[in-house]
């Protein structure tokens, strides 16, 4: 691949939201091609921390109910309208739900940001690889996710849910967004001694 086009893919990168997405299953084989992907993230000790597990069944269902009771709880009817309620009802519905678990390696004393880092390195893989393919992604790291997480699979002991990354294939008329960065010159400082 050229500098030019993995600054392309860089570039084109963006959080695509369960909204966006058509309900058309992504395969198997793109979902371990991509994980595998996530998996040659740099990791100190080649520790590995993490291990994924894909939702499915009624997991898209039963989610969708989860979120949607939680914030009818936390907010008041006129924040967190009928309408809304049903719409995150059936919010998952269309995404292939692959959650996040972090395993913090028992052989070695590395800080936990070190392993978290190594895993939002392997996110971002996989963010990438998901550009690159037109399926759109993003990282849900919601409290109601992760309740869900905790309530519905089995964690080891040191084990934690990091939260859901959503994929899905796109809507085709989806309107261009423009995505800015601070320019360069407020972000790079040259230090000589």
């Amino acid at each position: 691949m050229l500098f030019e086009e993995l600054t392309q893919v860089i570039q084109n990168r963006r959080s695509h939201y369960a909204y966006d997405f058509i309900d058309k299953k992504i395969s198997k084989d793109t979902i371990e091609k991509i994980v595998n992907n996530g998996i040659w993230a740099p990791t100190h000790k080649l520790t590995q921390p993490w291990r994924f597990v894909v939702l499915e069944g009624e997991h898209h269902k039963d989610l969708g109910k989860y979120m949607a009771n939680y914030y009818r709880e936390i907010y008041t009817e006129e924040e967190f309208s009928n309408q809304r309620f049903e719409e995150t009802k059936s919010y998952p519905e269309k995404a292939t739900l692959l959650v996040l678990i972090f395993q913090p390696s028992k052989r070695s004393n590395l800080p936990e940001w070190e392993e978290i880092a190594a895993i939002s390195c392997a996110v971002q893989n996989m963010w990438l690889s998901c550009t690159s393919l037109n399926i759109g992604s993003y990282w849900d790291t919601g409290i109601a996710t992760i309740n869900y997480i905790n309530d519905s699979i089995t964690l080891e002991d040191n084990e934690k849910c990091l939260g859901v990354f959503y994929m899905g294939y796109l809507k085709d008329d989806l309107p261009k967004v423009n995505r800015k960065r601070k320019p360069l010159s407020k972000k790079i400082s040259w230090h000589k001694r």
